[in-house]
């Protein structure tokens, strides 16, 4: 099954089989497989190596990505990338992975670039070409241009990104999560759960990311239990990496908001999985949204089919019914935040670019108000 949205998409059970063909449709015969050290364990990556030797593709497989890229991880493969040569960057792995290949690739294409000049590198020189072959359902990464790395100096997240590396092929292949633990599984999902909620309560929402943020809401409220009950079903696996990429196309048309700039300041701080620090505040944004995003929430709510009440209450009670048997909710003093890192959250949070979409501007004031009630 062929699609086109934002990019051109690959879906079914074994279509990373067909990866040869893929990078040769780019125009090449080589690709730098860049991934994780989990991955590498657990045989995914080896696969996907065996697969491009038995077509003739001429690989390396980079697998220096950690859980929370660094600005010198990028660095590290942006010098492997231009020693290896002209090729497709194929990205393997969850978001951490999909948004390292994004950065590394846009560097190579840009001789003496470093991922300190992130700022600056939006009017760059083109990148490499990507392939986005996703192993999680959550993070939508095949679908933008952009990845969000870790400057560890400053704690805080920076966005590498150019419309060049916007994945050209977004390969989904759902056996490829087959093995996902059930924990992993709960992050992931609820990482993709979020972005669908606030598209819809996005300022930059269109018609367009509403559809999409709506159906994917559908998807994952749906099967997200299912797979994390039983990470072994297929069916469920396919329609929750569909939730996941439809969150995924949605959020590249409208931007996010104030869980994820919440999360990103965590996950900087304390190196908490991007899911866990969102379910930490999930809740508490959706209520201290609630009056600027009541027609939002209506849609959320029918998108979760809550049961009666107002778009907000209902919304809320869905998500709380759906995230509790995930487990995945904790309070942020379980997370590693230590109480006098709250002030400098809040202040992160309301200076990440993502919280300018957000439906209520907050404050700092108030991000760390409501901090604190999740302490």
């Amino acid at each position: 099954m062929t699609l086109e949205p934002t990019c051109r998409v690959e879906f079914g059970a074994g279509a990373v089989t067909d990866l040869p063909r893929f990078v040769t449709d780019l125009g090449h015969q080589r690709a730098l497989v860049v991934t994780d050290k989990g991955l590498q364990a657990a045989g995914i990556a080896p696969r996907v190596g065996k697969i491009l030797d038995a077509a003739g593709i001429e690989h390396e497989i980079h697998d220096d990505i950690s859980a929370n890229p660094s600005a010198a991880e990028i660095d590290r493969g942006a010098a492997r990338a231009r020693a290896f040569g002209p090729s497709v960057v194929v990205a393997l792995g969850g978001g951490s992975p999909l948004d390292a290949a994004k950065g590394i690739a846009l560097l190579a294409g840009n001789p003496g670039a470093t991922a300190a000049d992130a700022d600056r590198l939006w009017e760059a020189a083109d990148g490499l070409p990507v392939i986005a072959v996703p192993t999680t359902s959550g993070t939508g990464a095949e679908t933008n241009g952009f990845g969000v790395i870790e400057d560890t100096h400053a704690r805080r997240k920076v966005y590498i990104g150019h419309s060049s590396v916007r994945p050209r092929i977004a390969v989904l292949d759902p056996e490829l999560t087959l093995g996902l633990p059930a924990r992993a599984t709960a992050a992931t999902g609820v990482d993709a759960l979020v972005h669908g909620t606030e598209s819809l309560a996005s300022l930059g929402a269109t018609p367009m990311s509403v559809a999409y943020a709506q159906q994917a809401v559908t998807l994952v409220a749906r099967w997200l239990p299912v797979a994390h009950r039983d990470g072994t079903d297929l069916e469920a696996r396919a329609q929750l990496m569909w939730g996941a990429h439809l969150a995924g196309q949605a959020l590249t048309l409208s931007g996010l908001g104030l869980v994820h700039g919440i999360g990103h300041a965590i996950t900087a701080h304390t190196g908490t999985p991007h899911g866990i620090a969102l379910a930490a505040v999930f809740e508490e944004v959706i209520a201290f949204n609630a009056a600027a995003a009541a027609a939002a929430h209506e849609q959320t709510a029918r998108a979760l089919a809550a049961p009666g009440g107002d778009g907000t209450a209902a919304t809320l009670a869905a998500v709380r019914e759906l995230s509790g048997p995930l487990e995945i909710r904790k309070p942020l003093r379980h997370l590693g935040v230590e109480r006098d890192m709250l002030p400098d959250l809040a202040r992160a949070a309301v200076q990440d670019p993502v919280t300018r979409n957000n439906p209520r501007t907050p404050s700092a004031a108030e991000v760390l108000e409501l901090l604190g009630g999740v302490y």
